[in-house]
């Protein structure tokens, strides 16, 4: 009987842990963390496009517009008391931009100055073209770099003087020689006191004014205190008691 006792006993602690070994895997089988997934996986998330990488662009660099000195052809303000002594003609031509009473004007410059000869014609060019100026009495120009009607020269102090002999402008006035106006570098670099706060508008009277000598018109004087210097004054020794004035009509309206 006590062998009995104690089989029944041991097959009862054995079905007991079987039972235990059973209720366990249960339990784990049973934990929805041990599950295994079978559904399929999530499309991969794919990265935002990335823009494309802009090539390298070429650095533009803004050009700034010409000086007022570079407009009127200086390249410095040096002046060379004298240059080599005679002068080169400026290349290049162009039609008379409106009808009138057409004179051809050949541009030329000496040597041995630092001018830009093209920018000074062109500042010429478009002085003698200027509705303010002698197209207001009728006139038109074009130019020319072969026979001319007016020829416009730019000189050295002591070469323009050996130009307008017999006059005498001690290379610090211009002057009109037959059909040449022939300006001196030391005014076109230097202007005067009376058109120290306007260089360019003063290289305008100058242009205007010499080559109006060659269109036949001479010297007139200061109408009244105040007034606008008629273009025909000598500007160049004294303005007052008129007031600067580069233009033959200076009320006309003016180029673009």
């Amino acid at each position: 009987m006590r062998r009995l006792r104690r089989r029944r006993s041991r097959h009862a602690v054995a079905t007991l842990a079987a039972g235990v070994l059973v209720t366990g895997c249960a339990q784990v089988s049973a934990d929805p963390a041990a599950r295994t997934d079978t559904s399929p996986p999530p499309p991969p998330v794919s990265a935002p496009p990335t823009a494309a990488v802009a090539q390298d662009a070429p650095v533009v660099t803004a050009v700034p517009p010409p000086s007022p000195a570079q407009r009127a052809g200086l390249r410095s303000d040096e002046v060379v008391d004298r240059g080599t002594g005679g002068t080169v003609v400026v290349p290049g031509s162009a039609p008379a931009p409106t009808a009138g009473r057409e004179r051809r004007v050949r541009v030329e410059v000496e040597g041995g100055l630092d001018v830009d000869g093209e920018a000074f014609a062109d500042f010429v060019l478009d002085t003698l073209n200027d509705p303010r100026g002698w197209p207001s009495d009728g006139w038109t120009f074009s130019r020319t770099d072969g026979q001319a009607d007016v020829v416009v020269v730019l000189a050295s102090p002591q070469t323009s003087a050996a130009m307008c002999r017999p006059l005498q402008t001690f290379g610090k006035l211009s002057c009109r020689q037959g059909p040449r106006a022939i300006l001196t570098m030391y005014r076109w670099v230097h202007g005067t006191d009376e058109y120290a706060h306007d260089l360019t508008a003063y290289r305008q009277y100058l242009v205007n004014h010499e080559v109006g000598h060659v269109l036949g018109h001479g010297h007139v004087t200061c109408p009244a205190p105040g007034a606008l210097a008629p273009v025909m004054q000598q500007q160049s020794k004294q303005v007052a008691p008129c007031v600067p004035n580069a233009w033959v009509e200076p009320d006309a309206e003016a180029a673009p």
